[in-house]
């Protein structure tokens, strides 16, 4: 009976937004909600609380989340946490993937307005969690009310046209590949103590940077060297995002492939079922970050290492992620020393088939080739590379908005 009761209620129970905002004097921070293992609606931790003046640190089996010099302290795999000595339950539990803190919803919906009532307040109307002395802006409709999935949708603030000619409001996910403990390839011909996380994360860096100069708004996977677990990148690109963008270097091992020195060029790869043996090697080499991840992150995703490819999500992005990907071979092609060696699919690429909106992951070059490794450890090759591919991001979106039939009315018209 009360297993019905418990289910009822849970039937009952409004459906969490798909992201939340974190509305502050200092500006607005919007997060995605993800679910835990359990099925339950969860946040990153650390963005919520830094963008609140805060900080987080880890201790053994416990989190302190310190805001305006108070602490709170959260019990890692557990709903429980520690405010002024006392335990108080939450509606959900605290998780730790990785290097990455989740909390449950109710930690920013409910927990934060009740410790800190002076200071916060949660509105439940516009999922915002507003901090004493934010100012409300004109906004557009809340992108939360279109449904996750499908093709892009038109940016919100329609009408409004920036000098490159896209709408304004499109919005990009950029994941620097590997990061933290996790060096990704090493590459025969790269400086010393020159890695392929650093090179992914500089690009992602000018990469954001090129966008917001360009009207486009960026979440970023990490902006530091960190390692984001890898089945949950692509999922930070959600219903609110036009493309998922996952920067990295190939490169072959000479023990395996004598004529190394001799293979340069960059491509991009795509979630699809058209494997070749190029596209499965580079999904074996790109999976190996699996390595640093526990058996409690495969199981999050669905479980067998979650590599679990929906035919629906998969053809409903397949044309769009194509496309995308071709103008980065495009734009990139005027200037990288290597070869354009086109856009290839795979279906066993993790990083990629956690995905719920259009994605592509670019190889940037081979550093493993002499010309392409000096380019890709250059500061004017990096800057060259996310130049072209903000450039191709702005034609993709472009050509969406055309094919989407969002172009401005003919002026005079109705």
């Amino acid at each position: 009976m009360t297993a019905l009761l418990l289910a009822a209620l849970l039937a009952a129970a409004p459906a969490p937004p798909q992201s939340v905002t974190v509305a502050t004097p200092r500006g607005e921070l919007e997060l995605p909600v993800r679910t835990d293992a359990t099925g339950s609606p969860v946040v990153f931790a650390s963005p919520l609380v830094i963008a609140l003046g805060g900080e987080v640190k880890l201790a053994g089996a416990w989190a302190e989340v310190t805001i305006a010099r108070r602490p709170l302290r959260l019990l890692i795999g557990s709903a429980l946490y520690l405010s002024s000595n006392k335990v108080q339950p939450m509606a959900g539990s605290v998780s730790q993937i990785g290097d990455t803190l989740f909390v449950p919803l109710d930690f920013l919906t409910t927990v934060l307005p009740r410790e800190f009532g002076g200071r916060l307040r949660w509105d439940s109307l516009s999922a915002h969690l507003i901090e004493t002395g934010w100012v409300a802006r004109v906004r557009a409709p809340d992108p939360r009310s279109t449904a996750s999935t499908g093709s892009p949708r038109p940016p919100a603030r329609a009408g409004q046209r920036l000098p490159n000619g896209l709408r304004a409001g499109h919005l990009v996910t950029v994941d620097a590949g590997h990061g933290g403990e996790d060096p990704g390839t090493r590459g025969v011909f790269l400086p010393r103590g020159l890695v392929e996380k650093d090179i992914t994360l500089r690009v992602a860096l000018m990469l954001r940077e090129e966008l917001q100069n360009r009207g486009i708004k960026v979440r970023m996977t990490r902006t530091t060297d960190v390692r984001p677990d890898l089945r949950r990148r692509a999922p930070m690109c959600g219903a609110d995002c036009d493309l998922f963008v996952s920067l990295h270097v190939d490169a072959l091992d000479p023990r395996r492939s004598p004529n190394y020195r001799s293979v340069d060029g960059f491509h991009t790869i795509i979630i699809g079922e058209e494997n070749t043996a190029e596209s499965d090697r580079i999904a074996r080499l790109e999976n190996e970050a699996l390595r640093f991840e526990t058996a409690d992150d495969g199981r999050a995703e669905g479980g067998a290492l979650g590599f679990i490819l929906k035919d629906l999500q998969m053809n409903e992005y397949l044309h769009e992620s194509e496309r995308a990907g071709a103008l980065v071979q495009e734009h990139l092609a005027p200037f990288h020393p290597g070869r354009n060696l086109g856009v290839k699919q795979s279906n066993i690429l993790a990083v990629l088939n956690t995905a719920r909106r259009p994605a592509i992951l670019v190889e940037m070059g081979f550093s493993s080739h002499r010309s392409d490794a000096a380019f890709l450890a250059s500061p004017s090759g990096q800057r060259k590379i996310a130049q072209g591919i903000a450039d191709a991001i702005v034609n993709y979106l472009l050509e969406f908005e055309r094919r989407s039939g969002i172009a401005d009315p003919v002026e005079g018209g109705s």
